[in-house]
């Protein structure tokens, strides 16, 4: 037994003298720091969990068929806008399979409902080395992965980025494709690309669209561009543990409070666009697919700072109420201010301000003024505008109303309540139930 133990123990000495032998050649052969590279680490500790909001810069970000967003980081990635890094095989588990290339160089999600919509609307495409691959579902599409020129022609490998571009926000569905400062725009239905040059932009090593706008990802910043030019739209760059996860110390616009649960305003456009306006803030409630995040104001209505009173749309123009003044915007993203606006409140809607609440149902013309206790109706295809009746409510202190699928919701404080028509708002006695305004879904606190 002692012999069989001496034997054992000498084989194990031998094994760790050649580990470390070998070990040493490769050091030396294939330069010692490699070993250290960041990939290389990640790869060989599948335990590792890394800090997004110590400052990562994202090999890959792409939403899913249902709106989650995943931020890829070599073999791990986050899911949403917080929680800890997993396993990306844990998701994608064919990714793996091709690991030996260290990560994914990027990855869109499809927009393509002119298409065959089970073929690749909203397919998640990743894209490593020269080759792609296609998930519905989290599944891996039969066939792939395949040669990028297979799927793509055109678009090179080893690419840096890549983010879905719909029609009206393009010229036509299209992927950007981002390699250093060559940008390739894929139009996805005639196959054809366009090379352009956006050397003003940083080199993006993720790109994203979110609420209809796009960013570049360089380190731990973003750049927002305009699709079409590459144009860089506003003051960039900005680090991205502000925006886009919850890092303890790092709120939005470098504020961590949440508003109370007390909107001001609330409009819903033609297209479904719905928004909610709290202090200086405002959210769009119908993204849920694509997460929601309180921005600025003045991030989409620059010339408006503050709070606003009432905000209602009618046509293809938003009306946006703050005291005396209205301001009117094309409700086409990015939305512009028509000229000769902001105007006296007066001028515009024959009546003065300030006003609690502003609503206006689909297919109608005549948009509903809340003025402390009174609602006021105003004819929008009359001239001159007037107030052309008035009602007394049985309900005070209104804070913001909207006129949607259910009827028109009334908003006091953190309740709301829910009335059939504006008929029954204006003529009713009884109040309805009150409902608690949800803080998730307004991203604010009771």
């Amino acid at each position: 037994m002692q012999n069989c133990l001496k034997s054992l123990t000498l084989k194990v000495n031998i094994f760790a003298f050649l580990q470390l032998c070998i070990s040493s050649f490769f050091r030396e052969k294939l330069n010692a720091p490699f070993l250290d590279h960041p990939h290389v680490q990640e790869d060989s500790h599948h335990h590792a969990k890394f800090d997004r909001c110590k400052g990562i810069e994202f090999d890959a970000i792409a939403p899913d068929e249902k709106g989650n967003t995943f931020f890829f980081k070599g073999d791990h990635l986050w899911k949403g806008f917080s929680g800890p890094a997993e396993l990306a095989n844990g998701t994608f588990k064919e990714l793996d399979e091709y690991h030996h290339l260290g990560h994914v160089d990027a990855a869109f999600r499809m927009h393509n409902k002119d298409g065959d919509p089970l073929k690749d609307h909203d397919h998640i495409f990743f894209f490593l080395g020269d080759k792609v691959f296609s998930y519905y579902n989290h599944s891996l599409e039969k066939g792939y992965p395949l040669e990028i020129q297979q799927v793509f022609p055109g678009i090179p490998c080893h690419l840096d980025a890549a983010v879905e571009c719909p029609k009206g926000e393009c010229i036509t569905d299209s992927v950007l494709f981002f390699k250093g400062h060559e940008v390739y725009s894929f139009d996805i239905k005639t196959k054809t690309v366009k090379k352009k040059l956006w050397n003003h932009l940083p080199n993006c090593t993720s790109a994203f669209r979110w609420l209809e706008h796009y960013y570049c990802f360089h380190g731990h910043n973003f750049t927002r561009f305009n699709p079409v030019s590459g144009e860089v739209e506003g003051n960039y760059p900005k680090d991205a543990r502000r925006y886009f996860m919850r890092c303890q110390d790092f709120g939005h616009g470098a504020e961590h409070r949440k508003p109370r649960c007390k909107l001001d305003a609330m409009s819903m456009d033609d297209t479904g666009k719905t928004y909610a306006f709290i202090e200086s803030m405002y959210i769009r409630l119908d993204s849920h697919r694509d997460g929601s995040h309180p921005f600025p104001i003045t991030r989409s209505w620059k010339e408006v700072s503050g709070r606003v009173d009432a905000v209602f749309n009618h046509g293809d123009r938003i009306y946006i109420i703050q005291g005396n003044q209205i301001y009117i915007y094309k409700s086409a993203t990015p939305y512009t201010l028509i000229e000769g606006y902001p105007k006296p409140l007066k001028d515009e809607l024959g009546i003065e301000g300030p006003v609690n609440a502003a609503f206006l149902c689909a297919n109608e013309h005549v948009v509903h003024i809340i003025k402390g206790q009174k609602m006021l109706d105003i004819d929008l295809a009359a001239t001159p505008r007037a107030a052309k009746s008035e009602f007394p409510l049985s309900i005070a202190d209104i804070d913001a109303a909207i006129c949607d699928a259910e009827g028109v919701k009334v908003y006091v404080g953190a309740k709301y309540y829910l009335y059939q028509s504006p008929r029954i708002l204006a003529m009713g006695k009884i109040m309805p139930v009150a409902h608690k305004i949800s803080p998730e879904k307004f991203g604010c606190e009771e």
